[in-house]
C-alpha cells in the first residue's frame, strides 16, 4: 500500500458550535452548530471512512482490525490517536479528562484522554481556560462546588499560531471565536466542571460530573513543560510541538520542494492552508487545504511540492 489514505470528515454537531468548518475550510457542514470535524477518526462515535484507492468505503477502525500491516501490525486493541477540528463559536464547558487507568476502571475500558491544541485561528481577544489556581484538590473541590468560577479559573489569551498541550487532569476550555486543531488520544470522555448554566434544546441543563472531574484533576495546576524546536531542511520547515507516550506532534510549513522519510510505523497528516502535490513512489496526488490523510506503513519516504501548512501527528517516536 504505497497510497495515502484519505478521509471523509465526520461532523459532530455542538450546543457551541458554528459555521467556521465550512467559512474556513468550505466543509459541506450540517448544521449552523457544527462544532467538530472529527476528520482523522477510528472511535466508535465517529469513525472516518476512506474515500480514495482499493479500501475506499473502509473506516479507519475495519482498516486497524483487517489489515494491521498498514500501520506496522501494532500491539493495540484500538486506533490510539484522533484529529479534530474544534469550532468554538461560543465557550466550551470548562472541562477535565482522565488519564488511562482512571478511564479503564470508570469509562468501560476507554482510553483516558491527552490532548493537545493548535490554534488555527481566534477572534481578537479570545481566550481559554487553562489550568485553576486552587493550591490542593481539597480547595479546587470547595471553590468549584461553591461556584467561585473567577476565584477558580486561569484565563490565558491566545492567538493564531500557538500551540498548547492539554495532558490528562488538567482543567481546561476553549473559548469563543476560537478554530483549533485538537491532536488527542482517541477517546470520548469528558468530565463537565461548569458549563454556564446553559439549556440543551429540550430546556435540559447539561449533565456536569464535578466528582468525577475532582477525582481526577491534577491540584496544584502544573504547566506542561515543552521544548519546541524547529528545524528546516530544504523545502521545509518543521515544528515539532510534543513528544511523549501518546503522541508526537509535528508543524510542516514546506515552501518548495520537500523530502521526507517515516518516523513512525504511520502518519496523520492535516493541511491548514495552501495545496501541493503529495508524490509517493514516483505517483503524484494534489493536497489541499482542508484534506486530512494517513500515510500507512509501506510509506517510507514521500515527496510535497508547493505551499502548505501542516499539522502532523504520529504514534510515539521511541
Amino acid at each position: 500500500m504505497t497510497e495515502a489514505l484519505f478521509l471523509n470528515p465526520v461532523f459532530q454537531d455542538r450546543i457551541w458550535g458554528g459555521t467556521k468548518l465550512h467559512d474556513y475550510f468550505g466543509y459541506d457542514i450540517p448544521s449552523d452548530t457544527t462544532g467538530e470535524d472529527w476528520a482523522i477518526s477510528a472511535h466508535p462515535n465517529g469513525p472516518s471512512v476512506i474515500k480514495n484507492g482499493v479500501y475506499k468505503g473502509k473506516t479507519l477502525a475495519e482498516l486497524w482490525q483487517e489489515n494491521p500491516v498498514l500501520f506496522g501490525n501494532p500491539t493495540e486493541a484500538v486506533f490510539p490517536l484522533l484529529t479534530k477540528i474544534l469550532d468554538a463559536n461560543t465557550d466550551l464547558s470548562v472541562q477535565v479528562h482522565p488519564n488511562d487507568e482512571y478511564a479503564k476502571v470508570h469509562e468501560n475500558g476507554e482510553l483516558g484522554k491527552t490532548e493537545c491544541w493548535y490554534i488555527i485561528d481566534c477572534a481578537p481577544g479570545a481566550e481559554l481556560i487553562y489550568g485553576h489556581k486552587a493550591a490542593s484538590k481539597e480547595e479546587f473541590a470547595s471553590w468549584a462546588k461553591n461556584g467561585e468560577w473567577d476565584k477558580l479559573l486561569r484565563k490565558v489569551a491566545i492567538k493564531p499560531g500557538e500551540f498548547y498541550y492539554v495532558p490528562s487532569g488538567t482543567i481546561h476550555a476553549l473559548g469563543t471565536g476560537t478554530l483549533v486543531l485538537e491532536t488527542q488520544q482517541s477517546s470520548d470522555t469528558t468530565y463537565r466542571v461548569y458549563d454556564y448554566d446553559r439549556k440543551d434544546a429540550e430546556g435540559n441543563l447539561r449533565e456536569l460530573h464535578l466528582d468525577k472531574a475532582i477525582d481526577v484533576t491534577t491540584a496544584p495546576h502544573v504547566d506542561a513543560k515543552l521544548d519546541i524546536h524547529t528545524e528546516t531542511r530544504g523545502g521545509l520547515t518543521e515544528t515539532t510541538f510534543v513528544s511523549n507516550d501518546f503522541f508526537s506532534v509535528y508543524k510542516w510549513d514546506v515552501d518548495g520542494k520537500a523530502e521526507f522519510t517515516a518516523k513512525a510505523p504511520y502518519t496523520l497528516v492535516s493541511i491548514l492552508d495552501g495545496e501541493a502535490v503529495l508524490t509517493i513512489a514516483g505517483n503524484e496526488q494534489a493536497i489541499k487545504k482542508g484534506d486530512h490523510f494517513v500515510l500507512p506503513n509501506e510509506v517510507k519516504a514521500w515527496e510535497i511540492t508547493g505551499e502548505i501548512t501542516a499539522i502532523v501527528s504520529t504514534p510515539p517516536v521511541k
